[in-house]
Parts: C-alpha cells; sequence; structure tokens
C-alpha cells in the first residue's frame, strides 16, 4: 500500500510511504505514481483527462454530478 504525505514532522515535506504485506516500510522522496487522472462527470457526459492518454470524452447511460481526482501506483 502507498501513501502519499504532505506535512512537517517526516524527513521531506513530501513523500511516498510503501508498505508491504510483510508489514515493512520504506519511504521515497517526492510524489511516486504510475497514472494521474481527474474524471469531471455531468449528466451523461464524463470529461477525463489523464498523464498517459491526455483527453477523452465518454458517454454513460445513467446521468451524475462528480469531481474525481485519482492517482495509480506502481
Amino acid at each position: 500500500m502507498k501513501y502519499i504525505e504532505i506535512g512537517l514532522g517526516n524527513r521531506w515535506l513530501i513523500r511516498t510511504e510503501c508498505e508491504n504485506e510483510d508489514r515493512t516500510e520504506y519511504e521515497k522522496k517526492g510524489i511516486d505514481f504510475h497514472l494521474f487522472h481527474f474524471h469531471i462527470w455531468i449528466n451523461r457526459s464524463v470529461f477525463i483527462l489523464d498523464t498517459k492518454d491526455g483527453w477523452k470524452k465518454q458517454r454513460k447511460a445513467r446521468k451524475a454530478f462528480k469531481f474525481i481526482i485519482g492517482i495509480v501506483s506502481k
């Protein structure tokens, strides 16, 4: 599991902490992620911006309003 932390009290102001299944941990300076994405869902239109594919637009069957920010870690 990965945690991205920003704040005072750690070794670095911005860091990524990784916890392994055996409960051991390690940390990296900065933000370590594979993909960053924004989703804006207005009615049936979904606008997506991600660091892999750029801008995309999709149509959905149901109506909704959402604003989502997501990070996919390695």
